[in-house]
């Protein structure tokens, strides 16, 4: 009998009958799959897959709370390595394709039975084993590349701090196809990225470039070569680009070495820079980043994450402050709070797990939970107005998260309360 990777699966969707006959009726075990957990709606599903890390999201289009897009957009903040799998009605089929740059593996529409479903993630079970052979050969064949023309442009200008662009850099950017042309004026970002054994050991290969560069041509405009023992990558684009896409290209790249590899992850990354004659700097930066990179805090490091105030308990302390001003936002994020602290997401979110022992999503719900149940038993507004100072859009929404919390609605909540007045001390 051969050898079958066993891939770990979480099931949404808020139809109970169907969730329940897909968790119980389609042979997982046999499929190569093993569910580690079922969720009935997009928040709840968001939550497992920060919690337990699958390696697959076999979810529901049409959600309350969270639309299977949205928890895709999200779950891409989180676990950019994980693939989803979309259930979706006929009339869903092309809203859900515009979610194609969020890892969606299989379209399954609806109606389906067990043995379509089955049939379905027997095709998903094999693309992702040539996810993983592909990354796996990539990885570790020892042969380098084929020599990329704007890499043999790029390595001077990275590596040598004495090489300087001149009249026709330019020109050769253009003709080695780093820019699209001459008014092309992107910005540039260097990243620099080791692997290890769990004992330390360098295990980077000149051809795990390839793999660096499969990963970033999803997010941004690239070139990376090996050198030194390490991938070096230059990242073209925007402002915009760069703090979007940035920290999930890092992470993505360092879950893909941890789950398919086996091994552990050192990346740095620089500041931004609008000059090709500042590349050597952004090298130097990017590196400095990566030996401070933890592979216990997700190996993961950004230059601007080295500043005295950037670390340790005292940044999470400065995260937990800034969330307790700013948890009413509706908008508030692990990205816009690390905007705020000027870190990076990364960084932010390995500290705030190590120093507070719990994910930000977690401290931001019970933040959330509890100014709410001050407000309802100290005021009488209206429950739409309490969540909407406790930066919920959606009173369903609110309301779900009240009872998960609490225990009970809201309104029964202050309907006790107000019953039993001593109760609100408790």
């Amino acid at each position: 009998m051969t050898h079958k990777n066993v891939y770990t699966v979480v099931v949404a969707d808020d139809e109970d009958m169907l969730r329940e006959a897909v968790c119980t009726m389609v042979p997982w075990a046999e499929l190569g799959f093993s569910l580690v957990g079922s969720a009935t709606n997009g928040l709840d599903a968001l939550e497992l897959v920060e919690k337990l890390e699958p390696d697959l999201l076999l979810t529901d289009i049409r959600m309350p709370f969270i639309s299977g897009i949205e928890l895709a957009r999200q779950v891409r903040e989180i676990r950019p390595a994980m693939n989803i799998a979309f259930l979706s009605g006929y009339d869903d089929f092309s809203y859900a394709k515009q979610a194609i740059q969020y890892n969606i593996i299989s379209y399954m529409l609806k109606p389906l039975t067990i043995d379509g479903i089955a049939a379905e993630l027997r095709t998903v079970h094999q693309k992702m084993d040539a996810q993983f052979a592909l990354f796996r050969q990539a990885s570790q064949t020892q042969a380098p590349p084929r020599q990329d023309k704007r890499a043999v442009f790029l390595m001077p200008l990275v590596l040598d701090e004495y090489a300087q662009p001149d009249a026709n850099t330019g020109t050769y950017a253009v003709e080695c196809g780093l820019l699209q042309d001459k008014t092309d004026k992107p910005y540039y970002t260097v990243m620099a990225v080791t692997i290890q054994t769990d004992q330390g050991e360098a295990c980077t290969t000149p051809a795990f470039a390839s793999t660096v560069d499969k990963l970033a041509v999803k997010y941004l405009r690239n070139v990376s070569f090996f050198s030194g023992g390490r991938v070096i990558s230059v990242l073209l684009g925007n402002p915009s680009d760069f703090e979007e896409y940035m920290h999930i290209l890092a992470d993505e790249i360092s879950q893909i070495a941890d789950r398919v590899l086996g091994c552990r992850c050192r990346i740095g990354v620089s500041r931004m820079t609008p000059d090709l004659s500042q590349l050597h700097n952004a090298y130097r930066e990017a590196m400095e980043a990566m030996q401070k990179a933890d592979p216990a805090e997700g190996g993961v490091r950004f230059v601007g994450d080295l500043k005295p105030t950037a670390g340790g308990s005292g940044l999470c302390q400065r995260a937990l402050e800034a969330l307790d001003k700013h948890y009413m936002e509706a908008d508030l994020s692990l990205v816009s709070l690390s905007g705020m602290l000027d870190v990076s997401p990364n960084h932010l979110s390995a500290c705030i797990k190590k120093y507070a022992g719990e994910t930000f999503i977690n401290i931001l719900i019970r933040k959330r939970m509890e100014a709410a149940r001050q407000l309802l038993e100290t005021t009488d507004l209206r429950i739409q107005e309490v969540a909407g100072r406790c930066g919920y859009l959606d009173q369903h929404y609110f309301s779900y998260c009240f009872k998960k919390y609490a225990g009970e609605s809201p309104n029964a909540f202050r309907r006790r309360l107000r019953a039993a007045p001593g109760e609100a001390a408790q």
